[in-house]
């Protein structure tokens, strides 16, 4: 579909479309159509006859060359060439018997009377006297009379018709006009094609009130010239662009410039050259030139093109020059952007025409256009320069933002692909077929067509509503592929149609076109609107045959253009138009608090008022606008006011509302707003289904406080290039970074962080820590000495050290220490940690919780993947006046490889297992030498994902799911406040629905989660429960939800992150927690019952770590809580196998399986991302205790932490991703080779399934087989029976 400008024009917009029966009626005056004495306001002196047009209305006598092409524009001869429209129409005159006032001053003027609808009025038809690519000027002198109260607005229109694609009405201007008093009313068009007829008209008052007219005039105000590039369709933004006025408007950039006219005897730079020029000179750089600050005669969201007349002087090295049109765009706080527009080569002796266009999504604080190019030294030319919009001058009150594209297609399944989704029957029934007439018909293009069937009325059709994708005053072209079928007819009218219903409830019924369909062949159907006002709704439409014929069409056009703004009225220069108040009252203002509050852009702002509620806030309904599986960005500039609130949380969510009726919340984005400047919003979402409704609003900010919006913008999210594999020269894996690490040299390198002490001290460890010692191998002692921390005042104070220039980007670096607290300076226990300061950020570098006086080891790790400018690392922790010591303090870059080699070594041992094939049933001398062929399918290891309700609409999401995982975890569609978010409102719905999903592909299923602990997470009416109310609660809910699901869950995660939460522990006893694994072990005796954690394996967070796990798992076992497994989430960054392998050791003395619940990795970078997610994979893969790996999550905009994911929003697996299928092809195995001479093959390969194809025999035979789990190194004997193959 592309957008057609029909005309450009200032002033005010037109009414909205409308259908005109048109009638030419004249009558005699009558008494109450006079003007009862004016008080005249335009100094109006008389009209004569003369069709030229004075400096001013009011003396249009005066003589100028501007030819008025309006006949009779002064109404001397009556209504001559003159046409009521629909309406009475009638002439006063100074002759009339009672001329009154008005009369005797202007000579005569029209009334227009008995007007039944606001749009009836005085109409000319001016098609043989107007031109395209011509601007023109109107300017009337009206009034009104009858019944009226107070003013009215009168308003002038042009009227185009084009055949065969209806007509359309644009508004040129309009003029507020009181009883009693003369207005001029003003404005400008410009066609940029010719429709078959123009009729100028005015109109606009209420029903009722006459309209009076004293004079007319329409005059080109600008025409091109062809033998100047200062021809233009439309005004050009450039000020003297010719030079005629010597530099004015114009800025030399750093250089000098001066302008040669002949007429002043200005020596000639150029033969024949003719008026005036610029000359630009003492030029040292090429970016040197002349500009001209163009900020206030640019709009968002136009198309401008730039055409300029250059050439050169002076020295020059080559036989040409480039010159280049440029544009600097200057922001506040950021700098300037510049935009090459365009170029061209350029020689002495001669002009050369510099063309290019541009467009600006968001006007910046300053825009200026400049040539520039040329070596230095040489002289640049400039003769005349040219921006002008070629779709002609912005209307001055056009919707801000952008515009939309020339090959943007605005209907949604615009070829039925998806379905009948986003279209109805307009009074009948639509389907979506692959072919009719017993397969006579099939689709032109695509796959499918609609069929609008069961049709009674011929206005019967297809149709779809379009609200808020189309823009007033803007062109549209609509294109259909049709067809009829049924009935015997062979041909039949089809029309295109748009019905609007108008803000006054009017109804408007718009032809846009028609044609003659046919049953034997698809035609296609084209023609063109336009609205003039903004309708509350619209809704474009085939309709024609007779009834009981089918019609069958296809909408064409292609897809939304990335930089288009789906935001009507971004920013509020319409008012409050397309947008509305969530649950309170919106307002636009151009300032708040006594001015102190401005726009940062723009002119106005958009204020959510009278906020009570957290979700209060501003929306817009983008239904229509946006498509499933395309990713789109938000864009907000939002600000708080009020309530005394300096800072508050304000989020971007998207409402919609499914056709099931399901309503679902999805959080774009959030950021923490100011009262004091504007901040940006920004964040992204996908929708994967087709929903019947769209809401995109801000909320947040506590009820009192305002939420402020300057801009709001939603586009196409542009594809982010995928990062590049980062080059680490010299790694030196393994080498201690840090100075003076066994501190042979007192305490140099290292100073206090803090007012405390260093000091050097003995009796420290000589080994290096267990996980260091994995790490690095076989390694020098120790010193055996410390760092004594003393004098310590508060937790922060430690030893520190810069190490800003010894840190490479990317690289992984593992941290080890031993720690100690030093004998009776502590009462309870203490937290040491390594840390990290990086600029300003704070980053842990591992931590421990120490009681006693014993050495104790740190571990962790860390990677830096932006350019800091400095980074400190510091060991603290302790409280005030607590002492303690660091000793072997190790911080090295990981060698990743050799780790991985390591571990495939041990995945070997534990994940692979001997088998024998023994094929009986035959000879087995004539099976000796033939040829098998083992292949495995599926590796039996579990490795699933996180799944969500909304992922599964979408079938590519689906179809990576089921390809690639073989166990599911629910995101959030199991847990107690999805499931019964309102006490007494179960919704299982989402749940079952994902359960029949994994069931259908054979997918086993995690049970997350039954209860969770962490106080946040608890329903607050839960919260308000009393205890015997809470336990009740308890009961239901278990009971509920695992008899519903009784043996489908093959896992329940039972109480979520016990160790991070105690909710019910503190409500209902300690009891509560073995209460809830036995009676869900009751309930269903074959789920496995699960703990489940985070930070559990990095060795980050004293409250999880592997010793307080296995002391919460045995005191639940101690109180008969049937615990089945160990859960660790796996939320983890920069990953180091050593430490994760250390916690793994730890837990495994407990037997109980354990299993990566939530596992996911982030990095900006999608190569380290995958370094880390192999880190993960393989650690576990090779650890004999870990029995699955459970992802959460794998598709972009649909995990729990930004840089996670392994395919993109739109379907694009990374490098990530393309890492985990790799490692699932390494862990298959194959095999081939001959059978022995006792009937065997023997190979050693991983648990799971297999096939195996004999191919030596008669005919191949394929068999398949299952490689168990065994035993230590039993080898597996599987008998092949090939007797009845």
């Amino acid at each position: 579909m592309r957008r057609i400008s029909v005309c450009c024009f200032t002033g005010q917009a037109a009414n909205t479309n409308r259908r005109k029966k048109k009638q030419i009626q004249e009558s005699k005056p009558s008494t109450e159509n006079r003007m009862e004495q004016p008080q005249m306001t335009n100094d109006s002196n008389g009209a004569g006859n003369s069709e030229t047009v004075g400096d001013s209305m009011g003396n249009s006598n005066s003589s100028n060359s501007k030819t008025n092409i309006i006949v009779n524009h002064d109404f001397s001869q009556g209504l001559q060439s003159w046409h009521p429209n629909s309406c009475e129409g009638f002439v006063v005159s100074s002759d009339s018997d009672n001329p009154g006032l008005l009369a005797r001053l202007v000579g005569g003027y029209a009334v227009v009377s008995n007007r039944k609808e606001s749009w009836q009025g005085l109409e000319q038809d001016i098609t043989a006297r107007v031109s395209p690519c011509v601007t023109y000027s109107v300017s009337a002198i009206v009034g009104v009379s009858g019944h009226i109260q107070g003013s009215a607005e009168v308003i002038a229109t042009m009227k185009l018709e084009q055949q065969g694609s209806g007509t359309q009405y644009l508004r040129v201007g309009k003029s507020t006009v009181s009883k009693g008093q003369l207005e001029k009313l003003e404005g400008d068009f410009c066609l940029s094609t010719m429709p078959d007829r123009v009729v100028f008209y005015i109109e606009g008052p209420s029903a009722g009130a006459d309209i009076l007219i004293a004079s007319v005039i329409i005059f080109c105000s600008k025409q091109g010239n062809d033998n100047d590039v200062s021809s233009s369709s439309s005004t050009n933004v450039i000020l003297n662009h010719d030079f005629s006025q010597g530099l004015q408007s114009w800025h030399t950039n750093q250089c000098d410039g001066h302008v040669v006219s002949l007429d002043l005897g200005h020596p000639r730079h150029l033969a024949n050259e003719v008026g005036s020029y610029a000359v630009v000179s003492n030029r040292t750089e090429r970016w040197q030139g002349l500009e001209q600050d163009i900020t206030s005669k640019v709009s968002p969201g136009l198309t401008y093109s730039v055409s300029a007349l250059v050439g050169i002087s002076g020295p020059t090295e080559g036989s040409s020059e480039e010159a280049l049109a440029t544009l600097k765009l200057e922001h506040t706080g950021s700098g300037a952007n510049y935009m090459l527009v365009g170029k061209t080569s350029t020689s002495k002796g001669k002009w050369n025409k510099l063309e290019g266009t541009f467009s600006l999504s968001t006007i910046p604080d300053r825009v200026f256009l400049y040539l520039e190019g040329p070596s230095p030294g040489v002289n640049l030319l400039i003769k005349s320069v040219v921006i002008c919009n070629p779709d002609c001058s912005k209307p001055k009150d056009s919707f801000c933002g952008s515009a939309a594209k020339d090959d943007e297609n605005l209907i949604v399944n615009h070829n039925f692909e998806d379905g009948s989704n986003n279209w109805s029957g307009r009074g009948c029934k639509i389907a979506v077929q692959n072919s009719a007439a017993d397969g006579k018909i099939v689709p032109q293009s695509g796959k499918v067509f609609a069929v609008a069937t069961g049709r009674t009325q011929n206005w019967h059709g297809i149709q779809q509503e379009i609200t808020g994708r189309v823009q007033r005053k803007l062109a549209y072209e609509v294109t259909a592929v049709v067809r009829i079928y049924g009935n015997n007819v062979t041909s039949a009218d089809v029309r295109a149609t748009l019905w609007v219903k108008n803000p006054d409830n009017r109804e408007q019924y718009i032809g846009i076109a028609k044609l003659q369909a046919k049953d034997s062949e698809w035609v296609q159907l084209q023609g063109k609107f336009l609205l003039n006002g903004s309708p509350n709704k619209i809704v474009v439409y085939l309709e024609g045959p007779p009834p009981g014929t089918d019609l069958l069409d296809s909408f064409c056009g292609s897809a939304a253009k990335d930089d288009e703004n789906l935001i009507v009225n971004p920013n509020f220069e319409d008012g409050s138009n397309n947008w509305s108040g969530r649950g309170c009252k919106i307002a636009v203002q151009n300032s708040a608090a006594d001015g102190k509050i401005v726009p940062q852009s723009g002119k106005v702002f958009a204020v959510a008022t009278g906020r009570t509620q957290n979700w209060h806030g501003i929306q817009q309904e983008i239904t229509g606008r946006v498509q499933r599986k395309l990713a789109y960005e938000v864009t907000a500039v939002v600000r708080i006011y009020g309530n005394n609130v300096t800072s508050a949380d304000v989020r971007a969510t998207l409402w919609v509302k499914n056709p099931d009726n399901r309503e679902q919340y999805i959080g774009i984005a959030n950021l923490q707003a100011k009262d004091s400047e504007w901040v940006q919003l920004q964040g992204k979402f996908l929708l994967n289904g087709s929903p019947n409704k769209i809401v995109v609003y801000l909320e947040g900010p506590p009820p009192g406080t305002d939420l402020l919006v300057n801009s709001f913008t939603l586009k196409h999210a542009t594809k982010v290039p995928p990062s590049p594999l980062p080059i680490i020269e010299n790694p030196a894996f393994g080498v201690n970074i840090l100075q003076n690490s066994n501190l042979s040299d007192a305490t140099n390198g290292w100073f206090p962080l803090g007012n405390c002490s260093l000091n050097v001290a003995t009796g420290s460890p000589h080994v290096l820590p267990p996980m260091a010692r994995e790490s690095l191998g076989v390694h020098e002692p120790l010193s055996g000495r410390c760092i004594a921390v003393t004098k310590r005042t508060q937790t922060w104070m430690g030893p520190a050290q810069m190490i800003t220039d010894k840190v490479k980007l990317f690289l992984t670096y593992q941290i080890s220490a031993w720690v100690k607290i030093v004998p009776g300076a502590a009462s309870g226990p203490q937290n040491v940690n390594v840390a990290l300061g990086v600029d300003n950020n704070w980053v842990n570098g591992g931590q421990v919780e120490i009681n006693d006086d014993r050495w104790h080891e740190i571990g962790g790790s860390f990677r830096i993947e932006k350019q800091p400018s400095k980074v400190m690392v510091y060991i603290q922790g302790p409280a005030g006046g607590v002492d303690f010591m660091v000793a072997g303090l190790q911080i090295f870059a990981v060698d990743r490889v050799a780790r991985f080699k390591h571990l495939r070594r041990h995945a070997d041992k534990i994940r692979k297992r001997d088998v024998t094939l023994k094929f009986t049933g035959g000879d087995s001398s004539s099976l000796h030498g033939t040829f098998v062929k083992v292949r495995q399918t599926q590796n039996s290891f579990p490795l699933g994902t996180c799944i969500s309700r909304t992922n599964i609409d979408n079938e590519d999401f689906v179809d990576f799911f089921v390809k690639n995982f073989n166990w599911a975890v629910f995101g959030n569609e199991l847990k107690w406040y999805w499931t019964e978010s309102q006490q007494g409102n179960l919704n299982y719905k989402d749940a079952d629905d994902l359960v029949e999903l994994c069931r259908a592909h054979n997918i086993d299923m995690r049970g997350h989660c039954i209860f969770w602990d962490v106080d946040g997470t608890v329903q607050p009416w839960i919260k308000s429960l009393n205890k015997d109310d809470l336990m009740k609660a308890v009961q239901n809910r278990i009971t509920d939800l695992l008899t519903r699901y009784k043996g489908k869950f093959k896992h329940y995660d039972v109480n979520n992150e016990m160790l991070h939460g105690s909710f019910y522990q503190d409500r209902l006893g300690k009891d509560i927690r073995p209460y809830m694994f036995k009676t869900a072990n009751q309930l269903d005796p074959f789920a496995a019952l699960f703990v489940n954690d985070y930070h559990v394996e990095d060795g980050c967070d004293t409250r999880s770590t592997p010793e307080r796990y296995i002391e919460q798992v045995l005191d639940l076992q101690e109180r008969g809580a049937a615990v089945g497994g160990i859960g660790i989430q796996g939320h983890i960054d920069s990953p180091v196998g050593p430490v994760v392998c250390s916690a793994l050791d730890g837990l495994g003395i407990l037997g109980l399986p354990i299993w990566f619940t939530e596992l996911d990795v982030s990095s900006t970078n999608e190569y380290i991302r995958a370094e880390d997610l192999e880190v993960m994979l393989r650690e576990a893969f090779a650890h004999p205790s870990v029995e699955g790996v459970m992802l959460w999550g794998f598709w972009e905009l649909f995990m729990s932490r930004e840089n996670s994911h392994l395919v993109e929003a739109e379907g694009e697996v990374n490098e990530a991703g393309r890492r985990l299928l790799a490692l699932k092809k390494e862990w298959l195995s194959h095999a081939s080779g001959e059978i022995d001479e006792s009937g065997e093959f023997g190979f050693r390969g991983f648990h799971g399934s297999y096939r195996v194809e004999i191919v030596g025999m008669s005919k191949k035979v394929t068999k398949t087989f299952v490689v168990e789990k065994g035993d230590g190194d039993t080898p597996l004997v599987l008998n092949i029976d090939l007797s009845s193959s």
